[in-house]
């Protein structure tokens, strides 16, 4: 899987709460979510991301607390991927779970500047600055969270896999 966008970039400790203010977690409808992703960090943020960008930012993005709602803000806001020096587990694994992709990147999270264009191979973490061409290596998923992701996340591999057995 290709994914390719304009990037985004964030700096260090990004937290649940600037991905998705806590004033709008009266919903978990993912288009109202998408709505006011990012808000706090950026305000022009959802009114500008286009479909396919992508998030580059610093360390332990993500950091905070646990709730879904932070990835499936990013998800539905039509980011195809976040790559960050690192991230917050909890917030590693809701990613999985909701099928963003996600690369821990530090060299390429340093590197790539905002307004850049960017591809990422999905299937083997190479990640390819097309306004510099540089050319940086994530650590590729493991098949079976290749497989969640491209499900379209953890309920819907889930389903895939109970049909295709029953």
């Amino acid at each position: 899987m290709q994914l390719k966008g304009k990037v985004w970039k964030f700096g260090n400790d990004i937290d649940t709460d600037a991905i998705i203010p806590a004033r709008y977690m009266n919903t978990s409808e993912p288009e109202e979510l998408a709505k006011h992703c990012m808000e706090d960090a950026d305000p022009e943020f959802p009114s500008k991301v286009k479909a396919g960008d992508i998030i580059v930012a610093g360390k332990n993005f993500g950091c905070g607390s646990s709730r879904e709602h932070a990835p499936i803000a990013i998800k539905a806001s039509g980011v195809s991927c976040v790559i960050a020096e690192s991230f917050a587990r909890i917030f590693y694994r809701n990613s999985i779970n909701i099928g963003l992709p996600i690369f821990e990147c530090p060299e390429a999270a340093k590197n790539i500047k905002e307004g850049d264009e960017v591809e990422v191979d999905a299937s083997t973490g190479t990640i390819t600055n097309l306004s510099d061409s540089r050319t940086y290596q994530a650590t590729p998923f493991p098949d079976f969270m290749k497989e969640i992701i491209s499900a379209g996340g953890l309920m819907k591999y889930v389903e895939k896999k109970v049909k295709s057995n029953g």
